[in-house]
């Protein structure tokens, strides 16, 4: 079954803002998306989201504000979690060997693995 929490493409992009900016009104979160003039789409994905418990409204105040109930790290984890169950049955290393495969890692983030790498096997290679 597929988790009502997960979420669609669209709302990752809401996430992102709430996340950078952190809890935002609706104007907000549509002119930092650059979507000024759809400020009624912009407030009917974060009702849904409201509703997915992905974001809280503060309604305190005239002017709702949203924040992520979740945060960034914690919303990749369910996602990578979800990616490595369904399609890696479960394998990190068929995961990350696929993520290298397909070239894009800088330098910096191939380090990066490297320490992490060295960290989970006890710093044996």
């Amino acid at each position: 079954m597929k988790d009502p929490r997960k979420p669609t493409d669209a709302e990752l992009a809401i996430l992102r803002v709430l996340w950078a900016r952190g809890p935002s009104t609706v104007r907000e979160v549509a002119e930092e998306m650059g979507r000024e003039g759809a400020y009624t789409t912009v407030l009917k994905f974060l009702q849904i989201m409201t509703e997915k418990h992905l974001v809280r409204r503060d309604d305190s105040e005239r002017t709702h504000v949203y924040e992520a109930v979740y945060s960034e790290s914690q919303t990749h984890r369910q996602i990578v979690t979800e990616l490595l169950d369904r399609v890696f049955d479960g394998s990190a290393a068929k995961l990350v060997l696929q993520a290298l495969a397909a070239g894009k890692a800088s330098p910096e983030e191939l380090a990066e693995i490297r320490k992490l790498v060295d960290k989970h096997s006890g710093g044996r290679r």
